[in-house]
């Protein structure tokens, strides 16, 4: 299983205890709240108890955290599987990468092929699917080099503090059997 968590610059592991000093760094940025759609902070109580329930299976919880590192075990981020939904085979993803110097350095990608290949190989799933809001240009950008196809916009579906957003959906199936 471990080939499905690495690819590239880097692994994915699971969420650890030691963790939640950098769960609470990256949770508690109110700069990414507006994507995470959080509205207020987490506190470290609140946080060990979602590190407890993040050892729980993935089919009990309907979704998955894992921490990408780089091939030196340094943490730059978080991607999520959520909503899953193993009768229809799909979940939705969501990707940080916490640093503005550990952007645009191949880790994000990295982290969708490799969090693809698991989706598909060990979990079963047939498709992926992102919601971005419209202004979101890195993000649209890195998913849609990952292989993700635009499939529909939600007008003014994100309520931010500037006004309204509009929200992209994203679609990638993971094998082409998926798609008949």
């Amino acid at each position: 299983m471990q080939e499905q968590l690495s690819f590239g610059k880097i692994n994915l592991r699971p969420l650890e205890p030691g963790d939640i000093d950098l769960l609470y760094q990256w949770e508690n940025n109110m700069a990414i709240w507006e994507v995470s759609n959080t509205k207020t902070p987490f506190s470290k109580h609140i946080l060990a108890q979602y590190l407890l329930e993040a050892t729980k299976d993935i089919y009990t919880t309907k979704q998955l955290r894992l921490v990408i590192e780089t091939k030196e075990n340094i943490p730059v981020g978080a991607i999520d599987l959520f909503d899953f939904e193993p009768y229809h085979q799909r979940a939705g993803v969501g990707i940080l990468i916490h640093k503005n110097s550990d952007r645009r350095q191949g880790y994000a990608g990295d982290a969708l092929t490799a969090l693809g290949n698991y989706a598909l190989q060990v979990l079963g799933l047939q498709q992926l699917y992102a919601n971005i809001t419209a202004d979101n240009t890195p993000s649209i950008h890195l998913f849609e080099h990952a292989g993700y196809q635009q499939c529909g916009i939600k007008k003014s579906w994100i309520k931010t503090y500037s006004g309204w957003k509009d929200e992209i959906l994203f679609q990638k199936f993971l094998s082409p059997a998926a798609k008949d």
